[in-house]
């Protein structure tokens, strides 16, 4: 195999399919968040393609750009946003919900930002299953302060460090207190605790986000060993953890993004998402699996072109009668249509041949008990209705949702 089909095939392996059965899990997802990021006043954002593109790792960039460019501090403040769409963070597709909230600088925003995720999780079952940890960041004096104190820290213990994180030390060590190394993050635990090294002001946004939290009743535990690699992250910083151990949503608050985007003033903002895949995996791990809706109620099956003609405007009709419909028009084999019509579960099928065409006689097959019976064309529908029963009709239509003022 040559190297650029290694590499080629290596890129793919990051990237997934998401098929039917995880899009349930996916479509229920997104109308969870969508209904609680909108009673939060949250709401949604896409940024052209463009810039979606080209910030595609760091979601709040192109946010930021986003609220810049079009003026949008001349809006009521703060903004609450929210966005879901694929992303791509260190070249591995993920299905990510975020939410943002621009403008304000107040450790209450941050509280309830953790309170919003933490309130959907307890709603979709998986209450218990996940822990909060937070940690407050630092401004540059602070953070100076902290580097020292790290590498004083580690400079006895270097023979415990990987080689990675020897270079590390003298870099950034900061990052070491997110490492993966089981030696390095019992070491971690001991390393000095960013609080010892806290200012007034960052010292006091961080005892109030506590409070607010407290007030919503949300528990956490803190961690000092909660960290960023983003040099504009400000305050307060949470991480929630399944109890897997796996990262389900994080993160924080910043400052600086906007002048280093061309402002001429910092604008403070504060940031959190998730990978959907990484609900969904929590989801199915406590075996909770999402209804059906699309469960078919009528299956048609035909054979040959005269008996297409006919079960083609008679299946409109059913679905304009808020009936679940499927028909098969497209398969010649009568096995191979019973066979989709068994996998699809459908309640009753309905068969018609040339000799049902004509005489507008059909057999309908109740799969559920394996009766059959003959049945008018003209009676169909309503036959239907009255098996089935009228509360089971699918009344949704999204025309409805459209008004005029």
């Amino acid at each position: 195999m040559s190297q650029y089909k290694e590499e080629k095939e290596a890129i793919l392996e990051k990237f997934t399919d998401i098929f039917p059965e995880d899009h349930k899990y996916f479509t229920f997802l997104k109308k969870v968040f969508r209904h609680e990021f909108r009673k939060n006043w949250f709401r949604r954002i896409s940024t052209d393609i463009l810039e979606n593109w080209n910030f595609r790792t760091c979601s709040e960039i192109w946010i930021m750009k986003a609220y810049i460019n079009n003026k949008l501090v001349d809006e009521i403040q703060p903004v609450y946003y929210y966005y879901i769409d694929h992303f791509l963070n260190n070249g591995v597709q993920e299905e990510r919900i975020w939410a943002e909230i621009l403008w304000e600088n107040d450790p209450i925003l941050d509280a309830i930002s953790v309170f919003v995720v933490y309130s959907v999780l307890n709603k979709i079952w998986l209450e218990n299953n996940f822990k909060i940890k937070i940690n407050t960041s630092w401004n540059e004096k602070e953070k100076a302060k902290y580097i020292e104190e790290l590498q004083n820290f580690y400079e006895n213990k270097r023979h415990i460090l990987t080689k990675e994180s020897i270079k590390l030390l003298d870099i950034d060590p900061i990052k070491l207190l997110t490492t993966k190394n089981e030696d390095e993050i019992i070491l971690a635990k001991q390393a000095p605790n960013i609080l010892k090294y806290l200012k007034k002001d960052t010292k006091t946004h961080y005892i109030k986000f506590k409070q607010y939290l407290d007030l919503l009743n949300v528990p956490y535990i803190e961690d000092h060993t909660i960290s960023t690699w983003k040099d504009y992250t400000t305050h307060s910083m949470w991480e929630f953890i399944s109890d897997k151990g796996n990262l389900i949503w994080k993160w924080s608050r910043y400052e600086s993004l906007a002048k280093t985007l061309d402002n001429p003033k910092d604008i403070s903002a504060v940031w959190f998402y998730t990978d959907a895949f990484a609900i969904i995996d929590m989801l199915k791990q406590k075996n909770i699996k999402i209804r059906n809706k699309d469960k078919i109620d009528l299956f048609f099956v035909q054979l040959w072109d005269e008996a297409k003609t006919v079960i083609l405007p008679l299946s409109l009709r059913a679905r304009e009668a808020w009936i679940n419909t499927v028909v098969s028009l497209w398969t010649p084999s009568m096995k191979e249509q019973m066979l989709k019509a068994n996998r699809s579960w459908a309640k009753y099928v309905v068969m018609v041949w040339i000799m049902e065409a004509r005489n507008g006689v059909f057999q309908v097959r109740n799969t559920e008990n394996g009766t059959q019976e003959e049945v008018k064309k003209e009676e169909l529908i309503d036959y239907i209705i009255q098996k089935i029963g009228t509360e089971t009709l699918d009344f949704y239509c999204p025309i409805k949702d459209l008004i005029t003022e």
